[in-house]
Protein backbone atom coordinates (compact mmCIF):
# COMPACT_ATOMS: atom_id res chain seq x y z
CA UNK A 1 0.00 0.00 0.00
CA UNK A 2 1.13 3.36 -1.04
CA UNK A 3 2.06 5.65 1.88
CA UNK A 4 0.54 9.29 2.72
CA UNK A 5 2.69 11.99 2.02
CA UNK A 6 2.49 15.58 2.86
CA UNK A 7 -0.49 16.93 4.89
CA UNK A 8 -3.88 15.81 5.02
CA UNK A 9 -7.54 18.25 5.85
CA UNK A 10 -10.39 16.82 7.34
CA UNK A 11 -14.04 18.39 7.55
CA UNK A 12 -17.26 18.15 8.69
CA UNK A 13 -20.39 19.90 7.09
CA UNK A 14 -23.87 19.61 7.55
CA UNK A 15 -26.39 18.41 10.46
CA UNK A 16 -23.95 17.00 12.96
CA UNK A 17 -24.69 13.50 14.58
CA UNK A 18 -23.62 11.71 17.75
CA UNK A 19 -20.84 9.85 16.23
CA UNK A 20 -19.32 12.46 13.41
CA UNK A 21 -16.41 12.65 15.47
CA UNK A 22 -15.81 9.26 15.27
CA UNK A 23 -14.85 9.02 11.37
CA UNK A 24 -12.53 12.05 12.28
CA UNK A 25 -10.67 10.16 14.52
CA UNK A 26 -10.70 7.24 12.21
CA UNK A 27 -9.57 9.69 9.54
CA UNK A 28 -6.33 10.73 11.89
CA UNK A 29 -5.29 7.27 12.98
CA UNK A 30 -5.17 5.50 9.53
CA UNK A 31 -3.71 8.86 8.24
CA UNK A 32 -0.67 8.78 11.04
CA UNK A 33 -0.64 4.95 10.35
CA UNK A 34 0.09 5.63 6.45
CA UNK A 35 2.75 8.03 7.36
CA UNK A 36 1.02 11.65 7.09
CA UNK A 37 2.34 14.66 7.88
CA UNK A 38 0.32 17.16 9.43
CA UNK A 39 -3.35 16.75 9.97
CA UNK A 40 -5.59 19.90 9.98
CA UNK A 41 -9.02 20.16 10.69
CA UNK A 42 -11.28 22.88 8.99
CA UNK A 43 -12.68 25.17 11.18
CA UNK A 44 -16.52 25.55 9.84
CA UNK A 45 -15.99 23.21 7.17
CA UNK A 46 -14.83 24.36 3.24
CA UNK A 47 -16.17 27.93 4.50
CA UNK A 48 -13.64 27.81 7.18
CA UNK A 49 -10.87 26.47 4.97
CA UNK A 50 -11.46 28.92 2.41
CA UNK A 51 -11.08 31.29 5.48
CA UNK A 52 -7.27 29.53 6.30
CA UNK A 53 -9.36 28.38 9.66
CA UNK A 54 -7.65 25.30 10.41
CA UNK A 55 -6.13 23.27 13.51
CA UNK A 56 -3.72 20.65 13.65
CA UNK A 57 -5.63 17.59 15.40
CA UNK A 58 -2.26 16.64 16.66
CA UNK A 59 -3.00 19.19 19.44
CA UNK A 60 -5.80 17.17 20.76
CA UNK A 61 -5.52 13.77 19.69
CA UNK A 62 -2.04 12.97 20.63
CA UNK A 63 -2.73 14.09 24.64
CA UNK A 64 -4.20 11.93 27.18
CA UNK A 65 -7.62 10.02 26.67
CA UNK A 66 -8.28 12.64 23.46
CA UNK A 67 -9.12 9.68 20.59
CA UNK A 68 -12.04 8.09 23.18
CA UNK A 69 -13.47 11.36 24.04
CA UNK A 70 -13.67 12.31 20.58
CA UNK A 71 -15.29 9.33 19.64
CA UNK A 72 -18.49 9.94 22.92
CA UNK A 73 -18.30 14.14 21.84
CA UNK A 74 -21.23 14.94 20.12
CA UNK A 75 -22.25 17.44 17.12
CA UNK A 76 -19.36 18.57 15.17
CA UNK A 77 -15.85 18.65 16.95
CA UNK A 78 -14.76 21.12 14.20
CA UNK A 79 -17.62 22.95 13.51
CA UNK A 80 -19.76 22.79 10.71
CA UNK A 81 -21.02 24.72 7.70
CA UNK A 82 -23.73 24.56 5.40
CA UNK A 83 -21.83 26.66 2.51
CA UNK A 84 -22.61 25.52 -1.15
CA UNK A 85 -19.95 26.27 -3.74
CA UNK A 86 -21.17 27.99 -6.94
CA UNK A 87 -20.94 26.06 -10.42
CA UNK A 88 -17.22 25.84 -11.65
CA UNK A 89 -17.51 27.72 -14.92
CA UNK A 90 -17.31 31.33 -14.30
CA UNK A 91 -16.31 30.69 -11.03
CA UNK A 92 -13.15 29.77 -11.31
CA UNK A 93 -12.15 32.18 -8.38
CA UNK A 94 -13.86 30.54 -5.91
CA UNK A 95 -11.91 27.12 -6.58
CA UNK A 96 -8.31 28.53 -7.14
CA UNK A 97 -8.79 29.94 -3.61
CA UNK A 98 -9.25 26.61 -2.11
CA UNK A 99 -6.10 24.98 -3.82
CA UNK A 100 -4.23 27.79 -2.74
CA UNK A 101 -4.92 27.17 0.60
CA UNK A 102 -4.24 22.89 -0.32
CA UNK A 103 -1.08 24.19 -1.68
CA UNK A 104 -0.07 26.37 0.83
CA UNK A 105 -0.37 24.05 3.80
CA UNK A 106 1.08 21.75 1.22
CA UNK A 107 -2.28 18.91 1.36
CA UNK A 108 -2.68 16.35 -0.38
CA UNK A 109 -5.67 14.89 0.16
CA UNK A 110 -9.11 16.33 1.46
CA UNK A 111 -11.55 14.61 3.52
CA UNK A 112 -15.23 15.80 3.96
CA UNK A 113 -17.65 13.88 6.23
CA UNK A 114 -21.00 14.96 5.55
CA UNK A 115 -24.42 13.99 3.87
CA UNK A 116 -26.37 14.74 0.70
CA UNK A 117 -24.93 18.43 0.14
CA UNK A 118 -21.18 17.94 1.07
CA UNK A 119 -20.47 15.35 -0.82
CA UNK A 120 -21.88 17.71 -3.70
CA UNK A 121 -18.97 19.87 -2.46
CA UNK A 122 -16.94 16.50 -2.80
CA UNK A 123 -18.01 15.93 -6.49
CA UNK A 124 -17.61 19.87 -7.42
CA UNK A 125 -13.70 19.91 -6.03
CA UNK A 126 -12.70 16.77 -7.78
CA UNK A 127 -14.34 17.86 -10.68
CA UNK A 128 -11.94 20.73 -11.04
CA UNK A 129 -9.27 19.27 -10.15
CA UNK A 130 -9.79 16.50 -12.64
CA UNK A 131 -10.07 19.55 -15.41
CA UNK A 132 -7.08 21.44 -14.21
CA UNK A 133 -4.59 18.41 -13.91
CA UNK A 134 -5.06 18.87 -10.16
CA UNK A 135 -2.81 16.51 -8.01
CA UNK A 136 -4.74 16.96 -5.09
CA UNK A 137 -7.71 14.30 -3.92
CA UNK A 138 -11.07 14.53 -2.65
CA UNK A 139 -12.61 11.63 -0.34
CA UNK A 140 -16.23 11.77 0.98
CA UNK A 141 -17.28 10.15 4.20
CA UNK A 142 -20.96 9.20 4.61
CA UNK A 143 -22.70 11.14 7.89
CA UNK A 144 -26.11 11.86 8.13
CA UNK A 145 -28.76 10.80 10.68
CA UNK A 146 -31.77 11.06 7.43
CA UNK A 147 -29.91 7.76 6.45
CA UNK A 148 -30.77 8.76 2.90
CA UNK A 149 -27.12 8.78 1.07
CA UNK A 150 -27.86 6.42 -2.34
CA UNK A 151 -25.53 3.43 -2.73
CA UNK A 152 -24.46 3.05 1.22
CA UNK A 153 -26.40 0.44 3.10
CA UNK A 154 -26.56 2.71 5.64
CA UNK A 155 -24.82 6.25 7.03
CA UNK A 156 -22.82 6.36 9.76
CA UNK A 157 -25.22 8.44 12.55
CA UNK A 158 -28.56 6.87 11.66
CA UNK A 159 -28.34 4.22 14.40
CA UNK A 160 -27.59 5.91 17.23
CA UNK A 161 -30.23 8.43 16.46
CA UNK A 162 -32.59 5.36 15.76
CA UNK A 163 -31.48 4.07 19.20
CA UNK A 164 -32.58 7.42 20.95
CA UNK A 165 -35.63 7.98 19.12
CA UNK A 166 -36.50 3.82 20.00
CA UNK A 167 -35.48 4.79 23.66
CA UNK A 168 -36.99 8.10 24.36
CA UNK A 169 -40.55 6.76 22.77
CA UNK A 170 -40.47 3.87 24.97
CA UNK A 171 -40.13 6.34 27.81
CA UNK A 172 -42.55 8.70 26.70
CA UNK A 173 -44.79 6.31 26.07
CA UNK A 174 -44.33 4.42 29.40
CA UNK A 175 -45.15 8.32 31.13
CA UNK A 176 -48.20 9.49 29.29
CA UNK A 177 -49.59 5.26 30.26
CA UNK A 178 -49.44 6.26 33.36
CA UNK A 179 -51.75 9.11 33.90
CA UNK A 180 -54.55 6.88 34.32
CA UNK A 181 -56.89 10.03 32.85
CA UNK A 182 -60.06 9.05 32.23
CA UNK A 183 -60.36 11.04 28.70
CA UNK A 184 -58.43 9.73 26.24
CA UNK A 185 -54.98 11.68 25.52
CA UNK A 186 -53.49 11.71 22.08
CA UNK A 187 -49.30 12.22 21.84
CA UNK A 188 -47.93 13.42 18.98
CA UNK A 189 -44.42 12.68 18.41
CA UNK A 190 -42.43 14.89 16.27
CA UNK A 191 -38.97 12.91 14.14
CA UNK A 192 -37.05 14.59 11.73
CA UNK A 193 -37.13 13.86 8.39
CA UNK A 194 -37.29 16.17 5.18
CA UNK A 195 -37.75 13.49 2.26
CA UNK A 196 -37.04 10.63 3.81
CA UNK A 197 -38.58 9.23 7.00
CA UNK A 198 -35.78 6.74 8.08
CA UNK A 199 -35.74 8.72 11.20
CA UNK A 200 -39.44 8.44 11.74
CA UNK A 201 -39.45 4.76 10.71
CA UNK A 202 -36.74 4.24 13.67
CA UNK A 203 -39.73 4.40 16.19
CA UNK A 204 -41.40 1.11 15.39
CA UNK A 205 -38.21 -0.06 17.09
CA UNK A 206 -39.67 0.67 20.26
CA UNK A 207 -42.38 -1.63 19.97
CA UNK A 208 -41.67 -5.48 21.77
CA UNK A 209 -42.54 -7.60 24.89
CA UNK A 210 -42.20 -4.38 27.04
CA UNK A 211 -43.71 -1.83 25.06
CA UNK A 212 -46.77 -1.55 22.98
CA UNK A 213 -44.89 0.80 20.48
CA UNK A 214 -46.48 3.42 18.49
CA UNK A 215 -49.90 3.24 17.01
CA UNK A 216 -48.78 4.68 13.72
CA UNK A 217 -46.09 5.99 12.38
CA UNK A 218 -46.24 8.05 9.12
CA UNK A 219 -43.28 9.01 6.61
CA UNK A 220 -43.39 11.45 3.75
CA UNK A 221 -42.94 8.76 1.47
CA UNK A 222 -46.89 8.38 1.54
CA UNK A 223 -48.87 11.42 1.23
CA UNK A 224 -50.81 12.21 4.51
CA UNK A 225 -54.66 12.20 4.96
CA UNK A 226 -55.17 14.42 7.97
CA UNK A 227 -59.08 12.46 8.57
CA UNK A 228 -58.04 9.19 7.91
CA UNK A 229 -55.16 9.96 10.69
CA UNK A 230 -58.36 11.11 13.29
CA UNK A 231 -60.21 8.27 12.18
CA UNK A 232 -57.69 6.18 13.08
CA UNK A 233 -57.26 7.83 16.73
CA UNK A 234 -60.75 7.81 17.09
CA UNK A 235 -61.17 4.04 16.08
CA UNK A 236 -57.57 3.18 18.64
CA UNK A 237 -59.33 5.24 21.27
CA UNK A 238 -62.25 3.04 21.63
CA UNK A 239 -59.86 0.40 23.08
CA UNK A 240 -57.63 2.25 24.75
CA UNK A 241 -57.22 5.24 26.60
CA UNK A 242 -53.61 6.52 25.35
CA UNK A 243 -52.80 6.86 21.57
CA UNK A 244 -49.34 7.32 20.55
CA UNK A 245 -48.55 9.25 16.65
CA UNK A 246 -45.05 9.50 15.56
CA UNK A 247 -44.60 11.62 12.55
CA UNK A 248 -41.78 12.75 9.98
CA UNK A 249 -41.44 16.48 9.89
CA UNK A 250 -41.79 16.05 6.49
CA UNK A 251 -45.47 14.85 5.87
CA UNK A 252 -46.87 16.19 2.74
CA UNK A 253 -50.92 16.62 2.13
CA UNK A 254 -51.91 15.43 -1.39
CA UNK A 255 -51.56 19.10 -2.58
CA UNK A 256 -47.51 18.96 -1.75
CA UNK A 257 -47.90 21.38 1.41
CA UNK A 258 -45.99 20.17 4.77
CA UNK A 259 -48.19 19.68 6.92
CA UNK A 260 -46.33 21.94 8.97
CA UNK A 261 -46.77 24.46 6.62
CA UNK A 262 -50.60 24.85 7.95
CA UNK A 263 -49.39 27.00 10.83
CA UNK A 264 -47.69 29.29 8.56
CA UNK A 265 -43.87 27.98 9.29
CA UNK A 266 -41.55 26.72 6.66
CA UNK A 267 -41.07 30.23 5.15
CA UNK A 268 -37.38 30.28 5.24
CA UNK A 269 -34.81 28.24 3.67
CA UNK A 270 -31.32 27.38 3.38
CA UNK A 271 -28.41 27.97 1.20
CA UNK A 272 -29.35 24.18 -0.90
CA UNK A 273 -32.89 26.06 -0.76
CA UNK A 274 -34.50 23.46 2.06
CA UNK A 275 -37.53 24.74 3.74
CA UNK A 276 -36.90 24.81 7.87
CA UNK A 277 -39.69 22.54 9.12
CA UNK A 278 -40.69 22.05 12.34
CA UNK A 279 -43.95 22.80 14.20
CA UNK A 280 -45.57 19.29 12.75
CA UNK A 281 -46.81 17.96 15.81
CA UNK A 282 -48.52 21.05 16.83
CA UNK A 283 -50.70 21.25 13.97
CA UNK A 284 -51.88 17.51 14.83
CA UNK A 285 -52.57 18.36 17.55
CA UNK A 286 -54.49 21.26 17.63
CA UNK A 287 -56.46 18.89 14.43
CA UNK A 288 -57.00 16.15 16.54
CA UNK A 289 -58.31 18.15 19.46
CA UNK A 290 -60.28 20.28 17.83
CA UNK A 291 -61.61 17.12 15.87
CA UNK A 292 -62.32 14.58 18.47
CA UNK A 293 -62.00 16.99 22.28
CA UNK A 294 -59.48 14.19 23.33
CA UNK A 295 -56.64 15.70 25.04
CA UNK A 296 -53.69 16.22 22.56
CA UNK A 297 -49.50 17.12 23.42
CA UNK A 298 -47.11 17.70 21.24
CA UNK A 299 -43.28 16.51 21.44
CA UNK A 300 -41.00 17.55 18.74
CA UNK A 301 -37.61 15.88 19.45
CA UNK A 302 -35.38 17.86 17.68
CA UNK A 303 -31.90 18.19 17.78
CA UNK A 304 -31.74 16.02 20.75
CA UNK A 305 -32.33 12.72 17.98
CA UNK A 306 -28.87 13.51 16.53
CA UNK A 307 -26.69 14.63 19.67
CA UNK A 308 -27.38 11.84 22.12
CA UNK A 309 -23.54 10.33 22.10
CA UNK A 310 -24.31 9.14 25.57
CA UNK A 311 -26.85 6.64 24.06
CA UNK A 312 -24.92 6.17 21.17
CA UNK A 313 -25.01 2.67 19.10
CA UNK A 314 -21.42 0.83 19.50
CA UNK A 315 -21.48 -0.86 15.97
CA UNK A 316 -22.52 2.89 14.67
CA UNK A 317 -19.34 4.23 16.51
CA UNK A 318 -17.27 1.37 14.89
CA UNK A 319 -18.68 1.62 11.72
CA UNK A 320 -18.24 5.67 11.65
CA UNK A 321 -14.65 5.12 12.52
CA UNK A 322 -13.88 2.45 9.50
CA UNK A 323 -15.61 4.78 7.08
CA UNK A 324 -13.24 7.25 7.76
CA UNK A 325 -10.06 5.10 8.52
CA UNK A 326 -11.00 3.28 4.78
CA UNK A 327 -11.56 6.90 3.21
CA UNK A 328 -7.63 7.41 4.06
CA UNK A 329 -7.02 3.96 2.57
CA UNK A 330 -8.82 4.90 -0.91
CA UNK A 331 -6.24 8.40 -0.77
CA UNK A 332 -3.27 6.56 -0.19
CA UNK A 333 -4.27 4.48 -3.30
CA UNK A 334 -4.63 7.01 -5.48
CA UNK A 335 -8.84 7.22 -5.72
CA UNK A 336 -10.38 10.66 -5.38
CA UNK A 337 -14.05 11.45 -6.42
CA UNK A 338 -15.82 9.07 -3.99
CA UNK A 339 -17.47 8.44 -0.77
CA UNK A 340 -16.61 5.15 1.45
CA UNK A 341 -20.25 3.03 1.49
CA UNK A 342 -21.12 0.26 3.51
CA UNK A 343 -22.07 -2.74 2.45
CA UNK A 344 -24.06 -5.14 4.39
CA UNK A 345 -23.08 -8.87 3.83
CA UNK A 346 -25.93 -10.81 6.17
CA UNK A 347 -28.48 -9.95 8.95
CA UNK A 348 -28.06 -12.54 11.53
CA UNK A 349 -25.65 -12.37 12.53
CA UNK A 350 -24.90 -8.98 11.24
CA UNK A 351 -21.60 -8.46 9.61
CA UNK A 352 -21.24 -5.58 7.37
CA UNK A 353 -18.31 -4.49 4.77
CA UNK A 354 -16.85 -0.87 3.33
CA UNK A 355 -15.53 0.03 -0.18
CA UNK A 356 -15.91 3.07 -2.04
CA UNK A 357 -18.32 4.26 -5.20
CA UNK A 358 -18.21 7.28 -7.38
CA UNK A 359 -19.33 9.78 -5.87
CA UNK A 360 -21.22 11.18 -9.05
CA UNK A 361 -23.70 8.40 -8.36
CA UNK A 362 -23.85 9.59 -5.02
CA UNK A 363 -23.97 13.48 -4.55
CA UNK A 364 -27.82 15.03 -4.78
CA UNK A 365 -29.81 12.01 -4.69
CA UNK A 366 -31.53 10.76 -2.12
CA UNK A 367 -32.65 7.30 -1.05
CA UNK A 368 -36.59 6.57 0.52
CA UNK A 369 -37.29 4.04 2.44
CA UNK A 370 -38.66 1.20 0.48
CA UNK A 371 -42.02 1.17 0.08
CA UNK A 372 -42.11 -2.35 0.32
CA UNK A 373 -40.95 -2.00 3.67
CA UNK A 374 -43.87 0.64 4.48
CA UNK A 375 -47.12 -1.06 6.02
CA UNK A 376 -50.21 -1.08 3.19
CA UNK A 377 -52.36 1.10 5.40
CA UNK A 378 -48.95 3.64 5.26
CA UNK A 379 -49.23 3.35 9.40
CA UNK A 380 -46.30 1.63 9.65
CA UNK A 381 -43.23 -0.65 9.10
CA UNK A 382 -42.82 -4.02 8.12
CA UNK A 383 -40.92 -6.98 9.67
CA UNK A 384 -38.24 -6.73 6.76
CA UNK A 385 -37.47 -3.28 7.75
CA UNK A 386 -36.61 -3.95 11.67
CA UNK A 387 -34.49 -6.67 10.19
CA UNK A 388 -33.08 -3.92 8.58
CA UNK A 389 -32.48 -1.58 11.68
CA UNK A 390 -31.78 -3.52 14.49
CA UNK A 391 -28.58 -4.70 13.94
CA UNK A 392 -27.42 -0.76 13.58
CA UNK A 393 -28.80 -0.03 17.05
CA UNK A 394 -26.63 -2.61 18.96
CA UNK A 395 -24.54 -1.93 21.32
CA UNK A 396 -23.05 0.52 23.27
CA UNK A 397 -20.09 3.13 24.52
CA UNK A 398 -19.33 3.92 27.75
CA UNK A 399 -19.29 7.45 28.30
CA UNK A 400 -16.18 9.02 30.05
CA UNK A 401 -17.55 10.98 33.04
CA UNK A 402 -16.53 14.10 34.59
CA UNK A 403 -17.98 15.46 37.29
CA UNK A 404 -21.06 13.32 37.23
CA UNK A 405 -21.87 14.10 33.29
CA UNK A 406 -20.53 12.49 30.07
CA UNK A 407 -17.25 14.26 28.89
CA UNK A 408 -16.33 15.80 25.62
CA UNK A 409 -13.13 17.21 23.83
CA UNK A 410 -13.67 20.57 23.19
CA UNK A 411 -12.14 22.58 20.40
CA UNK A 412 -10.16 25.91 21.97
CA UNK A 413 -7.71 27.40 18.97
CA UNK A 414 -7.37 28.51 16.46
CA UNK A 415 -3.97 28.83 13.94
CA UNK A 416 -3.32 30.07 10.98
Amino acid sequence: MKKMIGNIAVGQSGGPTAVINASVVGIYQAAKEMGAGRVYGMVHGIQGFLERNLILLEDYLETGSGRELLKRTPSAFLGTCRYKLPEIHGNEVVYERIFEVMEEYDIEAFFYIGGNDSMDTVKMLSDYAAEHGKKERFIGIPKTVDNDLPVTDHCPGYGSAAKYIATSLKEVIRDVQSTGLSKPTVLIVEIMGRHAGWLAAAAALAKGGDCDGADAVYLPERVFDPDACIDHIRAAAQKKNTVVIVVSEGIRLADGRFVCELSGSADSVDVFGHKQLSGCALVLADMVSGATGFKTRAIELSTLQRSAAHMASLTDVEEAVLAGSYGVKAAAEGHTGVMTVLKRLQDQPYLCAVDIHDIHMIANREKPVPDEWITEDGRGLTEEFLRYARPLIMGELQPLYIDGLPGHLVRKEIIS
